[in-house]
C-alpha cells in the first residue's frame, strides 16, 4: 500500500474534527468519562479498570476469568523500563529469549506468545518479528496488559500462552500539561523524552497529545551502538454528544551499528564449554540491521442512549528493515582460536498490514438480572516482501576468533535482488460472547469465535500455502463471589494455530490444536487497595513445533528444522500480589511454576524457565522525608537448558537484583537513579539457538531528571 492511501483515513478524520461545534463539549466529556475509560486508580501499581484483552465484554480485572498482570505507567517510570521486552522481563508468569539485537521470543506457561494487541485490537508482527517490534519503546503507552492463557475469542489463531495488549496514551486533557525528561546511563547512553497534551479549542472538544523520544548509546558488547527515534501523535474530537473520534500515528526507527546475527559458540571443538567475555561480539564493523515501524490508526466510539457502545477501528502498519549481516557458526579450536565458518546476508524488507475491527457491546435485562454481551468482527491482511542480495565473493576465513575485533572484509553485493520472501497473510474472525448473571453472586460467560487464517506465497525457495477456514473456538467462564472480598473462577477455551515451522524434509507441520483450562481465586483487601490472584492451569496441545537438533530446513540459509510433538501437556500454578498495603508502599510480586512434557514424557521448550519469582516494590518516606522514594526488586528463575547438536546447553538458576531512588526537588521536578543487576550476575539471555548463547546485561545504571507541569 502506498503512503498516500494510508493517510486518507487520517486526512478525512481531521476534516471531520474541524466541523465539531463547541456546544457539545461538556455533555460529551461526561459521556466519554462514563462509558469509555472507566478507570479507578487504587494505588500506583493497581487499577480497577476495564480490560478487553480476554473477552471483549469490558470486564474489570476481578471480573475476568483469567490471570491478568498490568505494568502501569507508574511502574514503567519507577523501573525506567524502555521497551516491550523490559515489561515482559518484569511481569509475573512471562519470560523472553534474546535471539540477537533485534529479535526476541516471548513465552508463558511453556509456550511462545504469538498474540498481541494495541488498544484491544489484534495486530500481527512482521514475519519472525525481525523488524524490531519486541524492542519497541513503551514511552507511547499508558500501560501494558498481560492476559495469561489462551485468548482465541478475541485474537483468533495463537498459542495458549498469553496475549499482550499495549494501551496507547490518549488525548484526554483539556488543559496544557505534560512532562519533559532527560537521562544518562551506562555505556554513554543518553535519552530525551517529551510528553505534551492539551485542548486544541476553547471548549475542549478537540484535544491533542504528542510524545517524542530520542535515545543513543553504546553497549557492553564490543562495537555495538544504537540510535532510536520515537514519535507519537493523537488527536481526539467529540463529533457529537455521544461520539468520539480518535486519530493518530506512531513512528519508531532504530539504526544500530554492528548488531549481531546469532551469537556466541557454546562449545570448543573438543566438546568443552566456552566461557566468553560478555563484551565478545560476532559482528563486523560494517553490519547493520535498521528497522522502521509506522502505525496509523482511526478509532470511532459511539454510545447509544440505551448505554450500548459501538466501536470501529482501522490500523495501517508498515514495517521496514535493511540488513547487512554476518553469521559465524561452528566450534572454536581451544588452542588456535580457529574453526568458525561464516555466512553473509544482505536484504531489505517491507511489510504492510491493514486491519478493520468493529464491535458492539452493552447490557440487557432478563429474569430480573442485568447481563452483558459483545459482538465483533475483524479482517486483517498482511503483505510481506523481503529482497536478498547475493555476495559476489566468497567470505574469507574467520581466523583466530580469540583476536576477533570486527575487522572482517565486507563482500561486494549484487545490484540485482532476488525475492527471498513474498507472502500474504489473511485473517478474519467473527465472535460473540455474553455474561449471564444467574444470581447476584454467580455469573457465567459463554462465547465463541469463527476464525479463518491463511498464508500463501514463497519463503526462501519454499512454496507456502497453508491455513484453516471457519474454525470454531469456544470460550466459557464462570465466576462466583464467595464473599465481598473473594471470587472464584474457572475458564475453558480451545486452541488452533497454523504454523510455518518446517521439518527436516521441508514440509510444513500441521496446525497446533489443543485445549486450555484455568481455575483460580481473586481477592481484594484494604478497601480495594491490595489484590491477590491464585490460578491453576492445564493446557493440552498436539503438533507443537520442537527443534530437530542437527537439521536445517532444505533450501534455507540457517533455519532450524522442527518436529511435531504430540500429546503435550503443560500444567502449573501462579500467585500474584499487587497493590498498596499502606500509604506510600507499592508492591507487585508473584511466583509462577509449570511443567510441560509430551506424550512420551520428554520435556518441551526446555529453554523456558519452569519456575519464576518476580518482585518490585517502592516506599515513599512519608513521615521521615516525603520527598524521597526508595525501591528495589528481584527477578529469579530456575535452571534451564537447550538442546544442542552434540550436548545440551545449560543455564543455572540466577537472580537479578534492581534498586531505585527518586527525590522530588520541588512539586514539579524529580531526579531518579536506577541500578539494574546490582550484583553483576553473569547469565544467558538466550541459550541453544543454533548451538549458541547470548549474555544478558551486566550491572548498569540510569540517572534521570523529570519536569512535570
Amino acid at each position: 500500500m502506498n503512503k498516500s492511501f494510508r493517510l486518507l483515513p487520517v486526512v478525512a478524520a481531521m476534516s471531520l474534527a474541524t466541523a465539531v461545534t463547541p456546544a457539545l463539549a461538556e455533555q460529551n466529556k461526561k459521556v466519554i468519562d462514563d462509558n469509555l475509560e472507566k478507570i479507578t486508580v487504587t494505588g500506583s501499581y493497581t487499577v480497577n479498570e476495564v480490560v478487553d484483552t480476554a473477552t471483549g465484554l469490558g470486564l474489570t480485572l476481578r471480573e475476568t476469568p483469567q490471570s491478568v498482570t498490568i505494568i502501569t505507567e507508574q511502574r514503567i517510570k519507577d523501573q525506567a523500563l524502555d521497551s516491550i521486552i523490559d515489561t515482559v522481563n518484569n511481569a509475573v508468569g512471562v519470560s523472553s529469549q534474546e535471539l540477537d539485537n533485534v529479535r526476541n521470543t516471548l513465552n508463558s506457561r511453556g509456550f511462545e506468545i504469538s498474540n498481541y494487541q494495541i488498544d484491544g485490537v489484534p495486530i500481527s508482527w512482521s514475519l519472525a518479528a525481525d523488524s524490531g517490534e519486541t524492542i519497541s519503546d513503551v514511552a507511547i503507552y499508558e500501560r501494558v496488559e498481560f492476559v495469561r492463557g489462551a485468548t482465541g475469542l478475541l485474537t483468533g489463531a495463537g498459542d495458549p500462552s498469553a496475549s499482550i495488549n499495549l494501551v496507547r496514551k490518549h488525548a484526554n486533557s483539556t488543559d496544557f500539561t505534560g512532562n519533559v525528561s532527560a537521562a544518562i546511563g551506562s555505556w554513554n547512553n543518553k535519552e530525551l523524552t517529551a510528553d505534551l497534551a492539551s485542548g486544541l479549542n476553547n471548549v475542549g472538544t478537540v484535544r491533542g497529545r504528542v510524545v517524542a523520544k530520542y535515545e543513543e548509546g553504546e553497549s557492553y558488547v564490543d562495537l555495538y551502538e544504537n540510535e532510536s527515534k520515537v514519535l507519537y501523535g493523537v488527536l481526539e474530537t467529540d463529533l457529537t454528544e455521544q461520539t468520539l473520534l480518535r486519530i493518530g500515528g506512531n513512528y519508531q526507527k532504530n539504526t544500530p551499528t554492528s548488531p549481531i546475527w546469532g551469537s556466541l559458540a557454546s562449545f570448543y571443538s573438543d566438546g568443552t564449554k566456552t566461557d566468553w567475555d560478555r563484551s565478545k561480539t560476532t559482528a563486523a564493523d560494517w553490519t547493520q540491521w535498521d528497522t522502521e515501524n509506522t502505525n496509523l490508526f482511526v478509532n470511532l466510539h459511539h454510545s447509544f442512549d440505551n448505554g450500548w457502545q459501538f466501536v470501529a477501528n482501522y490500523n495501517s502498519i508498515n514495517y521496514k528493515q535493511q540488513t547487512r549481516l554476518l553469521y559465524l557458526f561452528g566450534a572454536v579450536d581451544k588452542q588456535t582460536g580457529e574453526g568458525l565458518g561464516s555466512s553473509t546476508y544482505k536484504s531489505d524488507g517491507d511489510s504492510d498490514q491493514n486491519s478493520f475491527d468493529i464491535q458492539l457491546k452493552g447490557d440487557y435485562a432478563l429474569f430480573s438480572q442485568q447481563h452483558e454481551f459483545v459482538l465483533g468482527a475483524l479482517y486483517s491482511k498482511q503483505s510481506s516482501l523481503v529482497n536478498a542480495y547475493n555476495a559476489l565473493s566468497t567470505a574469507p576465513a574467520v581466523g583466530n576468533f580469540f583476536e576477533w575485533d570486527g575487522s572482517f572484509a565486507e563482500p561486494a553485493w549484487s545490484d540485482q535482488a532476488s525475492v527471498a520472501q513474498d507472502m500474504d497473510t489473511k485473517q478474519t474472525g467473527y465472535y460473540g460472547a455474553t455474561r449471564v448473571s444467574l444470581t447476584d453472586n454467580f455469573k457465567v460467560i459463554a462465547g465463541g469465535r469463527l476464525a479463518s487464517w491463511e498464508r500463501e506465497g514463497e519463503s526462501y525457495g519454499t512454496v507456502t500455502d497453508f491455513g484453516d477456514d471457519n474454525v470454531f473456538i469456544p470460550y466459557a467462564g464462570a465466576l462466583y463471589d464467595v464473599s465481598e472480598q473473594h471470587r472464584v473462577y474457572a475458564s475453558y477455551t480451545e486452541i488452533f494455530k497454523p504454523q510455518n515451522a518446517q521439518d527436516r524434509y521441508g514440509d510444513f507441520l500441521d496446525p497446533v490444536e489443543g485445549k486450555s483450562y484455568e481455575v483460580g481465586l481473586k481477592s481484594t483487601f484494604l478497601d480495594d487497595m491490595f489484590h491477590t490472584t491464585f490460578a491453576l492451569f492445564r493446557i493440552d496441545q498436539d503438533n507443537l513445533a520442537q527443534i530437530d537438533p542437527g537439521y536445517i530446513v532444505p533450501g534455507s540459509v540457517n533455519s532450524e528444522a522442527q518436529r511435531a510433538a504430540q500429546g503435550t501437556v503443560s500444567e502449573g500454578f501462579e500467585f500474584e500480589v499487587v497493590g498498596q498495603p499502606v500509604d506510600g508502599w507499592n508492591i507487585n510480586a508473584g511466583y509462577s511454576q509449570f511443567k510441560a512434557e509430551d506424550a512420551q514424557g520428554a520435556k518441551v521448550n526446555t529453554e523456558q524457565p519452569r519456575k519464576q519469582f518476580k518482585l518490585f516494590t517502592t516506599y515513599q518516606l512519608i513521615d521521615l522525608l516525603p520527598a524521597l522514594t526508595i525501591g528495589g526488586g528481584i527477578n529469579w528463575q530456575d535452571s534451564t537448558y537447550g538442546l544442542g547438536v552434540d550436548a545440551n546447553i545449560e543455564q543455572a538458576a540466577y537472580s537479578l537484583v534492581n534498586l531505585m531512588a527518586r527525590y522530588e526537588i520541588n512539586e514539579n521536578t524529580q531526579v531518579q537513579v536506577n541500578i539494574d543487576n546490582l550484583l553483576d550476575e553473569k547469565y544467558y539471555s538466550q541459550i541453544a539457538f543454533f548451538n549458541q548463547y547470548k549474555y544478558g546485561n551486566p550491572r548498569n545504571y540510569n540517572l534521570s531528571i523529570n519536569y512535570e507541569f
